[in-house]
């Protein structure tokens, strides 16, 4: 197949949405599928409505990918006539995170415009799938294709049950990028209830997307005098070697439409500490494989850490729970064989013989 891939940016990017694009983009080329990467240049939400004026229908294309993130700049160029099916990728709806009610619901507006100029949905999650459903009234053509687990390699389960019963502080690691909406301001409010002695955090990922906040979260642990470690954004090697040493992981999201740091954990044997908003309830059981809390429930979170740190039998029970979870999960190989065949079903079933205008 021929596919051209319109995202924002660079393939690069480090984020789960970006991953995922990135995982699917090198499967597909090394099945000897031909992807053309169409960038974006981001600016503010408004400014890439502009990007409409754009024509992403190349000759010679058999299926055109979009990225839902991309939705500013696509929701009016979709109608365009066109000869190709257009397939999105929906991690999770911009209008799903938290913001003011007035703000989601002009992003709700912009999003259901665009989500009906589309011929087929990839989804993460069956949470992100009902999410487009409850926003476009309709059952749409779909594929859920969960991510991979296995990207960063395994710890075996003698490991991990050695790892738990070591003495030491707990050993804590934060995977994602450093917003607001990933929490790392309440774990480090849950880690302040602590003694310092039974606890240490890893914090990995970038402070580009929102400076302010990064450098905020820094002043907190340096004035409080927490035991972390802001390590930046680390290569898979590293981030590996960090997860095979720690714990658990900690990451307190205010949302996830799936969540692949939890999952790439939980296959290191790392119990997850993760909230209920989003779809983290369908990866993480509350005494099975991990803790779920309330967004933004600092305490409650402390006295989690505080019985993970005095309790080394349950951690490594808990560690068993989460290589299992780690096991119902397929492979990233299954999982984009797995779009690979629904993409040439849309490009067999749903090529457009006749330009049509769509919406």
């Amino acid at each position: 197949m021929k596919i051209g891939l319109v995202i924002y940016g660079s393939l690069a990017t480090i984020s789960g949405g970006y991953l995922f694009d990135r995982m699917l983009v090198e499967k597909l080329r090394q099945q000897g599928d031909s992807v053309e990467i169409f960038s974006i240049r981001r600016r503010s939400y408004a400014l890439n409505f502009a990007d409409n004026l754009g024509d992403w229908h190349r000759p010679g294309l058999d299926l055109i990918l979009q990225d839902e993130l991309n939705h500013p700049s696509l929701f009016l160029a979709n109608r365009r006539p066109r000869r190709v099916p257009i397939v999105t990728i929906v991690h999770h709806l911009r209008s799903s995170e938290r913001r003011s009610a007035f703000e989601n619901a002009i992003y709700r507006q912009v999003e259901h415009l665009y989500l009906n100029t589309v011929d087929g949905f990839i989804f993460n999650s069956d949470q992100t799938r009902r999410s487009v459903e409850r926003l476009t009234g309709r059952a749409v053509h779909s594929v859920i294709a969960t991510p991979g687990g296995d990207r960063l390699g395994t710890t075996s389960a003698a490991q991990v049950r050695a790892r738990a019963a070591q003495p030491g502080p707990l050993r804590l690691i934060f995977v994602g990028n450093l917003i607001p909406a990933k929490g790392l301001d309440v774990l480090l409010d849950a880690l302040g209830e602590l003694p310092r002695e039974q606890i240490h955090l890893d914090v990995i990922g970038s402070d580009d997307a929102a400076p302010e906040f990064a450098a905020r979260t820094r002043r907190m642990a340096e004035e409080r005098r927490l035991p972390v470690m802001f390590c930046g954004v680390l290569d898979e090697s590293a981030l590996s070697a960090r997860m095979q040493d720690a714990h658990v992981l900690a990451l307190p999201s205010y949302y996830e439409g799936f969540g692949i740091a939890y999952l790439e954990g939980m296959a290191h044997g790392l119990p997850a500490l993760g909230t209920r908003a989003g779809a983290v309830p369908h990866l993480v059981t509350s005494g099975g494989n991990g803790y779920l809390i309330e967004p933004g429930d600092s305490p409650a979170l402390a006295r989690h850490l505080a019985r993970l740190a005095s309790d080394r039998g349950l951690l490594g029970r808990l560690g068993d729970g989460a290589l299992r979870r780690y096991a119902e999960f397929p492979t990233w190989d299954q999982t984009t064989e797995r779009i690979r065949d629904f993409l040439a079903a849309v490009a067999a079933e749903q090529a457009l013989e006749v330009p049509t205008e769509r919406g």
